[in-house]
């Protein structure tokens, strides 16, 4: 198996013999963030060494027709299976080298943020939401000021934020119900400043009116949300206030707060914030249409709209990993088969 630390389950003994801080072969800093596990053969004695978790990314592969029973899922960060409709939590791929290779390109560009990225799902998945939802923000804040999103930020051209010319969140009220809707419809619902400020609104509203029952997020236009506005990345003041920010204003704790009464109707496009937001709902509803995606890694940082804490308590750390690590899309039945949306609608 080809890619970065790549070692069969029976050579772990004696590369992980003595196991006390991080081997240099593991060591991302050196790199190599990436150990793939071969785990076709592999018994339990194999897997023992690994109850220590070395600081890289950890991926367990396996070819065969059905997944190995008892591997101990806690131990990686992947679990990857050329078997069809592997169930939870490997991931189906139809070419183990392929995914593999994509891994390591992702990796080998931003091995900081992908590390710090698996660190972050391994501990909050043991954490209540809202404390989960701080470790995101310290984790995205550190990686703002770390020279993976430094460099992206100077391999881009430099554009103003856009400017709004009216509310980019329509709010109504129907009797019971509470519509809000993303009116972005030119630059794809892009999530700024604004959009934040006007759902959290929203929400904050239905939390001081329990005469709202329902409440409906929509987005106006070919796409949900295309995600981060680009133009406003780079602009806050320090990665100390955008910190303060995300845990004080953010939508994803004023949507949790109210999250019992939310469905989320998703179509086209949902990237970055775009699906990181609604996983927060009670329910989630895709049209066929709707392709999730989490690119950030990709940017030098993680996802930072409360993607780690929501995608993971619908998917689970492993499966929240592989979208975050390939960047690849997840349509809409797929994404129902996982439960990150309860339920595939026509348009």
């Amino acid at each position: 198996m080809p890619g970065a630390g790549s070692v069969p389950a029976r050579a772990l003994p004696q590369l992980l013999a003595g196991y006390r801080g991080l081997p240099e072969e593991l060591d991302p800093l050196l790199g190599s963030p990436l150990l793939v596990v071969d785990l076709d053969g592999a018994g339990p004695a194999d897997l023992a060494p690994l109850g220590v978790r070395p600081a890289c990314v950890v991926v367990g592969v396996h070819r065969a027709a059905a997944v190995p029973p008892g591997v101990p899922a806690e131990l990686f960060d992947v679990l990857l299976a050329e078997a069809s409709g592997a169930p939870a939590p490997w991931v189906a791929v139809p070419d183990l080298d392929d995914a593999v290779a994509t891994l390591t390109t992702t990796l080998g560009t931003a091995p900081q943020a992908a590390t710090a990225l698996v660190q972050l799902l391994r501990l909050a998945e043991r954490l209540p939401a809202p404390d989960a939802l701080v470790a995101e923000s310290f984790a995205y804040a550190t990686l703002q000021g770390g020279p993976e999103h430094r460099a992206w930020l100077a391999g881009r051209p430099a554009r103003s934020p856009r400017r709004a010319d009216r509310p980019p969140v329509l709010v109504d009220r129907r009797d019971d119900t509470l519509l809000l809707t993303l009116d972005r419809p030119e630059v794809r619902n892009a999530y700024d400043a604004a959009v934040r400020d006007g759902l959290v609104d929203g929400f904050r509203l239905a939390v001081a009116d329990d005469g709202l029952r329902r409440i409906e997020l929509h987005g106006r236009g070919p796409d949900f949300c295309a995600g981060g506005d680009l133009t406003e990345f780079g602009t806050t003041p320090d990665p100390a206030t955008a910190h303060l920010v995300r845990t004080t204003a953010g939508a994803a704790p004023a949507l949790l707060a109210v999250a019992d009464r939310v469905t989320a109707y998703l179509h086209g496009n949902c990237i970055g914030a775009g699906i990181e937001v609604p996983a927060f709902a009670g329910r989630v509803v895709a049209a066929a249409d709707t392709l999730l995606r989490l690119p950030e890694i990709g940017m030098g940082l993680i996802p930072g709209a409360g993607g780690t804490v929501s995608i993971t308590r619908r998917i689970g750390r492993h499966r929240t990993a592989w979208l975050a690590l390939s960047g690849l899309p997840l349509p809409a039945l797929p994404a129902s088969d996982w439960g990150l949306v309860d339920e595939v609608a026509p348009e």
